[in-house]
């Protein structure tokens, strides 16, 4: 039995694993969690995506892996240095809920939406195939990216436990 090790992904961030890794993120509420994986090269990337997109970053020296437009092109190209190819690659999301209720609907209150629009928009730039995803609601998660399966675990507390 392969013994795994556990790589955190924290708010904003991102991180790449091979086949004994598990990929983990918690608290996404409105946030994003973008996995790839390559299931013949035993290679997963993971992403915290906080926001659709860098246009509207406010920040000195830009987070890349706070935007989905940022993110996911840094994941790729992590992923790929491994020995991953993007034409095998398969996306799985979690995340993109609407965590509080909005009089009126203005466009910036929609952030988790947005969010998922934003990311799937960059997966279909680059061709990549979602697999499978558990967006949206009103509840938060927390996810692991088995690296050596691509199993993806969502725990939440209003939903139990699925996997995708």
């Amino acid at each position: 039995m392969i013994q795994q090790t556990i790589i955190k992904v924290g708010m904003a961030d991102l991180n790449v694993g091979t086949q004994e890794g598990v990929l983990k993120t918690t608290g996404l509420g409105s946030c994003v969690g973008l996995t790839l994986f390559d299931g013949v090269a035993k290679i997963g990337g993971m992403a915290h995506v906080m926001l659709p997109t860098s246009d509207i970053a406010r920040e000195g020296s830009l987070n890349i892996a706070k935007y989905a437009n940022t993110a996911i092109p840094e994941l790729i190209e992590r992923m790929t240095l491994l020995g991953a190819s993007i034409t095998r690659m398969e996306a799985k999301l979690a995340g993109g809920a609407q965590m509080f209720a909005f009089a009126g609907s203005s466009d910036t209150m929609r952030i988790g939406p947005r969010n998922v629009e934003s990311c799937k928009a960059m997966l279909i730039r680059y061709h990549i195939g979602i697999k499978g995803e558990d967006t949206g609601g009103n509840y938060g998660r927390t996810i692991e990216l088995n690296c050596d399966s691509g199993a993806l675990t969502i725990r939440s507390v209003l939903q139990g436990i699925k996997e995708l």
